[in-house]
């Protein structure tokens, strides 16, 4: 019995492309709870001042999350006369461990006081550049990593709407709230360590990577002067953060004749130290090495690596920082140490 393939033709595709579902409202989720937009309002925006039952509060969940509706983050700001959002520039340089768990419970603490964090990623911009984009997010605050903005990039935040503008850096400046980041006092305590330890001659790792002169550069200010007026000197160790950099660093090490290393950080002393043991460098009886912030991984490796304890903020204190400047706009700028070093001797010093 003979076969006939038959082709069917593919129905035509519609040239139309579905109506876009209309975005939810206040009124829509008013009308599906049966309740008031007012009602709506002090539910979704959590106002204690209006008491309302917990019946009525689940209805207005339970109808917003039905239709998807979300509140609009502009329309609360006109109302409330400021946004809620809270602006965390990107740092210059990447950000370690340390930097980035404070980071996380600045942004939890936020969360609960009712501010909106956003991360503004890299562009490019630095100073009072960056600050007219920041400006343009219209945030009620800033915080701002690092050094470069200067006293008229905090004037264009704050006459764009910024009510505080906070600095971490190691130098205040006019008009802004300051976090001031003691980094000589990190060189000058993990060399005064080794000093103390009997080394006399004494390495300083200064990371190659671009940006990363804004923390090393004071770090080996502070080392200089913990070694004024002593007999030991110091080398100033280029590095970048790689294990062939770390390599062709500690092939050189008998001709430095170095007995001990102030490593940056502990991450910068991890690389370096399996570089050396690599050499056949024994360490501490050969080398002794020290880096800074504490890292759980600094405690993990044999031997177990010495390293300065920086003492950052805590995410709390720094969210009510925020929190009394926004509220308190007016208010004199207030200035905080930060970074109190403190030596944690273990096994590789």
């Amino acid at each position: 019995m003979p076969y006939v393939m038959v082709q069917i033709p593919n129905p035509p595709a519609s040239t139309q492309s579905p109506a876009p579902r209309s975005v939810p409202t206040s009124a829509d989720v008013a009308r599906l709870a049966g309740v008031s937009r007012a009602t709506v309002s002090y539910v979704l925006n959590n106002t204690s001042a209006v008491r309302i039952s917990e019946p009525t509060r689940r209805r207005v969940h339970e109808a917003a999350k039905e239709l998807g509706y979300v509140p609009h983050a502009a329309a609360r700001s006109l109302r409330a006369g400021h946004s809620r959002m809270v602006l965390m520039p990107a740092p210059p340089v990447p950000a370690g461990p340390l930097y980035s768990q404070f980071v996380h419970d600045f942004q939890g603490a936020l969360s609960r006081l009712d501010y909106t964090v956003v991360q503004y990623g890299a562009s490019g911009l630095r100073g009072d550049d960056a600050a007219r984009a920041w400006a343009e997010l219209r945030p009620v605050a800033v915080l701002v990593p690092g050094p470069g903005l200067g006293p008229e990039g905090v004037d264009i935040l704050k006459r764009s709407g910024a009510r505080a503008v906070v600095t971490l850096s190691s130098e205040r400046v006019e008009g802004a709230h300051a976090l001031l980041m003691d980094h000589d006092g990190v060189g000058r305590s993990a060399v005064t360590h080794l000093h103390a330890r009997g080394r006399r001659r004494i390495g300083v790792v200064v990371p190659d990577e671009r940006g990363m002169d804004m923390f090393s550069v004071p770090r080996l200010a502070g080392a200089r002067e913990a070694l004024r007026d002593t007999d030991a000197t110091v080398t100033v160790l280029p590095l970048a953060f790689t294990e062939e950099s770390a390599a062709a660093l500690a092939a050189q090490w008998p001709r430095l004749g170095l007995d001990s290393v102030f490593a940056y950080n502990d991450e910068y002393a991890m690389l370096l130290m399996r570089a050396l043991q690599d050499e056949g460098v024994r360490i501490p009886e050969d080398t002794a090495v020290i880096g800074a912030d504490d890292l759980l991984l600094g405690r993990l490796l044999r031997p177990r690596l010495s390293t300065v304890r920086i003492a950052l903020p805590s995410g709390r204190d720094l969210a009510e920082l925020v929190d009394r400047a926004v509220r308190n706009p007016g208010a004199a700028p207030e200035a905080h140490e930060l970074l109190a070093a403190t030596v944690v001797h273990r096994d590789s010093s």
